[in-house]
């Protein structure tokens, strides 16, 4: 016997305990179920709407798979991109002090309208700030106009003196930073603590410190298909550090990635745009995604373009594996030691 059932719930009063709907008497009685597809149609949907997945911290709490990047964005457009990213989904935004525009990403928070419940905030201490975490997280606080963030994250290895930023300490580093950060989530004022680019040899380091009784929920890292750090994305799984990746889009026209072959397949079979193909990668992958930008026509795409869709699960391996160009569009030149020693391939 094979029934085929309606998709709209209907019951009958012919079991004797109370009414139970067809799919369940169907099931009790060990008769062969047929759902049409339309019935399916709507679960196909939610499970492919990446815009709406979320990843799980070590603390417990839930971050989005996709936010805002808010680094290079200038204070007079950053605040109208932070509004329209928060009003048409997007429930993450990923800021530091360092980007010099807390004041209005906070302002483009309260202008959304969108509560302070539904938003996911992450900022970052400051090179500079390395021996005064408490002070930097309270301007930090100051300059958002919040009571708390959601993760604070230190932002680079590189513990260095602020009336010298040329100079490191020579009796502090991140390990001393990390110690003093760990007393943060005691306040409510942040709700996790994290690391930022952080490579294998700096987390060994930190986390075999006595010092250290918390493991960082997050790494954040660039990470896209010319910069795919699978040791370190692999290191981080296994300790249970969840990575956040920027750059996501390859960080620079120049990059590689726009142009690699497979990459430009995968935007053809898809029908979608190479930054699409980018983000998808990255969410199935296993991280949250940070594309920057204060376009709103490229922050609706980044999002919106993410919706019903997904790439099959060897595109995503052939993504990862078959992009052989390499490109870091972050490097650590700039610091006045190195923080990456390639240890992330």
């Amino acid at each position: 016997m094979l029934l085929r059932v309606s998709p709209s719930p209907v019951v009958f009063s012919s079991c004797k305990r109370g009414l139970l709907n067809v799919t369940a008497f169907l099931r009790l009685n060990s008769i062969p179920v047929l759902y049409p597809k339309r019935a399916l149609a709507g679960t196909t949907r939610k499970m492919t709407d990446l815009t709406a997945k979320t990843f799980t911290l070590n603390t417990g709490a839930t971050i989005p798979a996709i936010g805002l990047g808010t680094w290079q964005s200038s204070p007079s457009d950053v605040a109208k991109a932070v509004e329209y990213a928060l009003r048409i989904g997007y429930r993450h935004i990923d800021g530091a002090f360092e980007y010099g525009n807390e004041k209005e990403v906070g302002l483009g928070i309260r202008n959304s309208g969108v509560p302070r419940s539904e938003i996911f905030v992450t900022t970052k201490l400051g090179n500079s700030w390395h021996k005064r975490v408490e002070e930097g997280i309270t301007t930090s606080l100051r300059d958002l106009g919040l009571d708390y963030v959601d993760l604070y994250l230190i932002h680079w290895p590189s513990s260095q003196k602020p009336e010298n930023p040329g100079e490191v300490y020579d009796d502090w580093d991140y390990v001393d930073t990390w110690a003093e950060m760990q007393k943060l989530p005691e306040s409510g004022r942040v709700k996790a603590i994290g690391v930022s680019n952080f490579g294998i040899t700096h987390l060994e380091r930190l986390l075999n410190a006595p010092s250290t009784k918390v493991v960082p929920a997050v790494n954040q890292i660039e990470l896209h298909p010319c910069c795919p750090s699978p040791k370190l994305v692999e290191y981080c799984k296994k300790k249970g550090i969840h990575c956040s990746g920027y750059s996501p889009l390859g960080g620079s026209p120049e990059s590689p990635v726009h142009k690699s072959k497979v990459v430009v397949e995968m935007s053809k079979k898809y029908g979608k745009s190479v930054p699409q193909i980018l983000l998808a990668w990255g969410v199935q992958s296993g991280w949250s995604v940070l594309p920057k930008s204060v376009s709103e026509e490229r922050i609706r795409g980044n999002f919106e373009g993410l919706k019903g869709w997904r790439l099959e699960d060897d595109d995503v391996r052939r993504l990862g594996a078959e992009v052989k160009e390499r490109f870091k569009n972050c490097g650590d030149k700039w610091l006045p030691h190195r923080v990456f020693f390639g240890d992330d391939e």
